[in-house]
């Protein structure tokens, strides 16, 4: 093929093609920043952000935005100890909060944090550990009953994402009783409601007055589910 025959790209197509390669390096610089502080944050007091970790829709993942993600933290932390355990399964940006909130000095426990994550992003972190929800408990066998405190936000609105989902709850809980032993939130689509009760059923768990809001909208609606009731939020 001759040089004259070639396809050219237009100005407007080159100037779109130059724009994107120039965020994809921006977001993998970030990242790789990102990657070195974590690396480097030996006492824990390094503050977080989403911005390096891109949503990706395809692979369901929507992150809560600031005022969600603090409320739901503070939740998991209220009353904590150095003894509590908390594991956070599919819900990286409750996580990040959470780190965020304890490096701010305002919390004199530091609870111990687990980030159960399909996505190997976060592996920068030393708490994050492997999950996915296709193999529920296929997990480091020493989490078993280990947790005081789970939240969980499913990354499919279906039926058996939501299961599976269950069955890791289940098998990291400490307690698995209707008291204050253990703090459940689940965050998740409103037409999950009757699933989601009849899961968590045992540990007491019911639709709040929350509504979780997402950083970039999300058509669906979205439901707080918990097993207690607390400054900000009461049963539906």
């Amino acid at each position: 093929m001759d040089d004259e025959e070639l396809p050219q790209l237009s100005a407007d197509t080159l100037s779109a093609l130059k724009e994107f390669y120039g965020e994809r390096d921006t977001r993998q610089k970030q990242f790789e920043d990102l990657k070195s502080k974590a690396e480097d944050d030996f006492d824990g007091t390094q503050k977080w952000s989403m911005d390096a970790f891109t949503e990706d829709w395809n692979a369901s993942q929507f992150w809560y935005n600031d005022e969600t993600a603090t409320t739901l933290a503070r939740q998991l932390l209220a009353g904590a100890t150095k003894d509590t355990k908390i594991a956070v399964v599919s819900a990286p940006s409750a996580f990040i909060q959470l780190k965020n909130l304890l490096a701010s000095g305002e919390y004199k426990e530091r609870p111990q944090l687990t980030l159960l994550e399909y996505d190997e992003r976060f592996a920068v972190f030393k708490e994050f550990v492997h999950y996915d929800f296709e193999h529920p408990i296929r997990l480091p066998a020493e989490m078993k009953g280990s947790y005081d405190r789970i939240i969980c936000d499913p990354p499919f609105l279906s039926e058996d994402c939501q299961t599976k989902a269950a069955l890791t709850v289940r098998w990291l809980a400490k307690s698995w009783n209707a008291d204050d032993s253990f703090r459940f939130i689940s965050c998740t689509g409103e037409r999950m409601e009757t699933l989601i009760q009849r899961l968590y059923s045992k540990v007491g768990t019911n639709t709040t007055t929350f509504e979780p809001k997402h950083a970039k909208g999300l058509s669906n609606e979205f439901r707080c589910y918990a097993n207690f009731e607390c400054e900000d939020w009461k049963w539906a």
